[in-house]
């Protein structure tokens, strides 16, 4: 009675709502750590460098955050329901094709391809949560789709590890079909209504524009600071960002409202604390596959039964954060968060090739914690202090700021990798370079989190605009 109580509610659109926004988010979850624990079986077959091997992670993150806050948009005024069947029908053609890519270049199309599928549910599923749910009960449903995210960052590992060592990683992506075809029946025939509160207003054509290319150059050039191309391209996106950000104050019908920011503290301090958050977490699962497999040799499988124990503390609890996060200050409750998480970095900053899994798990349990406290009440004091019209776009500048954060962490990750490790491919005679690369990337991310405690404090009070 107690699961039923929690997971059902008590209407059928709520009820739909919950399911397609949760399998969504859970698909996409799952997809991205289960590619975590196989790309150095995928690099092993495509010869890949390290730099390439970590594209097919990247490569998605950044044509999603392209297109985030212009779908997100577009959702708002032409219908959310819409742009999420459209984006799940996009995601499921591109999970196909990866499942059937015989070579690195068709892999990559493939997760372009989802990217762009990505970008039309990332934002949309989040809104049409917070269009359905009214405040007292809007926390709750936002932790269960968050915890969901959980659920498939806890399963990915294990289910990926278990896949490529058996049947093959391509299974991965054929496994993701059956999720695909459920939300897309939904959709159809369950899911009632369109939401489109900005119905008739004009599309920012040449701000999306704009953003986009300024997001691509600044994240590619970030990626690539190592190279004078790179450099070049980092300084031209930080140009173009602040050209945007120019533009679209001026502009009447923005792409991105920067009144949003400008008039909404809540709003402010809140996105730069998921900023930091995730730029101080996301290269964690990366960092120590590479670790577990490269330089304790175990399997794939063996490494995510380890890695799966964050993903698991986070599921757990994040419906009861969101459920608090409806009684108390999300500004506590995501502060404590964050504190937490940078706990677990700073624990995981002494690690050594001879440490313990029980060392390793504690430190992830840690994280598990801080991101559970912190990511559902941060979400609904996001979703909680706009005005209806604004829920696309807000879930997507949210849902940018993850990627953005996600993107700045394999970012660093890889330019720490490029100084220590080269363009080479690891193997056992670069592994003390690999282990100096893990501790200096855990040490930089631990400062960071610190830093995001006193972003996510210096929100204020939240109030609701629902």
């Amino acid at each position: 009675m107690l699961i039923r109580r929690k997971f059902l509610f008590d209407t059928p659109l709520k009820n739909s709502t919950i399911i397609v926004a949760s399998l969504s988010t859970f698909l996409t979850a799952f997809m991205g750590s289960a590619i975590n624990v196989a790309l150095p079986e995928i690099s092993k077959e495509f010869s890949m460098t390290a730099d390439v091997m970590a594209l097919i992670p990247t490569i998605y993150l950044l044509v999603t955050a392209i297109l985030l806050v212009p779908f997100g948009r577009v959702a708002d005024i032409y219908g959310r329901r819409k742009i999420m069947l459209y984006g799940m029908l996009i995601f499921m053609i591109g999970s196909a094709l990866a499942g059937l890519s015989t070579n690195t270049d068709i892999l990559i199309i493939s997760r372009i391809i989802q990217g762009i599928g990505s970008s039309m549910l990332f934002g949309v599923g989040l809104a049409i949560v917070t269009s359905v749910f009214q405040p007292g009960e809007r926390g709750s449903a936002i932790g269960i789709n968050i915890a969901s995210v959980y659920l498939g960052l806890s399963v990915g590992p294990t289910i990926g590890g278990l896949l490529t060592d058996t049947l093959g990683w391509r299974m991965i992506f054929n496994l993701s079909l059956i999720p695909c075809i459920i939300v897309i029946y939904i959709i159809i025939f369950k899911l009632k209504g369109e939401w489109a509160e900005a119905a008739g207003e004009k599309l920012d054509k040449t701000g999306s524009v704009l953003y986009g290319v300024a997001v691509a150059l600044f994240m590619y050039g970030f990626s690539h600071l190592n190279t004078t191309l790179g450099i070049v391209l980092f300084i031209c996106g930080t140009a173009l960002l602040a050209a945007f950000v120019v533009y679209e104050v001026r502009n009447s019908n923005p792409v991105m409202n920067m009144r949003l920011f400008k008039n909404n503290t809540v709003f402010l301090f809140s996105n730069l604390a998921a900023l930091i958050n995730y730029s101080a977490t996301f290269a964690v699962t990366f960092l120590l596959s590479l670790y577990l497999q490269m330089i304790k040799g175990f399997s794939a499988r063996h490494a995510g039964l380890i890695l799966v124990a964050q993903p698991i503390v986070m599921t757990i609890f994040s419906p009861a954060a969101g459920r608090l996060s409806d009684k108390v200050e999300s500004r506590i409750l995501a502060s404590a968060g964050m504190l937490l998480t940078a706990a677990g970095l700073v624990l995981l900053l002494f690690l050594t090739e001879d440490s313990s899994i029980t060392f390793i798990v504690s430190g992830l349990v840690f994280l598990g914690l801080g991101f559970g406290l912190f990511s559902s009440p941060n979400t609904n004091a996001i979703m909680s202090s706009v005005d209806k019209r604004y829920y696309s776009v807000s879930s997507a500048i949210l849902s940018t700021m993850r990627l953005l954060g996600q993107m700045l962490s394999m970012g660093a990750a890889m330019f720490v990798l490029s100084i220590y490790v080269g363009n080479v491919k690891i193997t056992p005679a670069n592994h003390l370079q690999l282990m100096h690369s893990i501790r200096v990337l855990f040490g930089i991310f631990s400062v960071a989190c610190i830093l995001g405690v006193f972003a996510s404090y210096a929100r204020g009070k939240h109030f609701d605009n629902g």
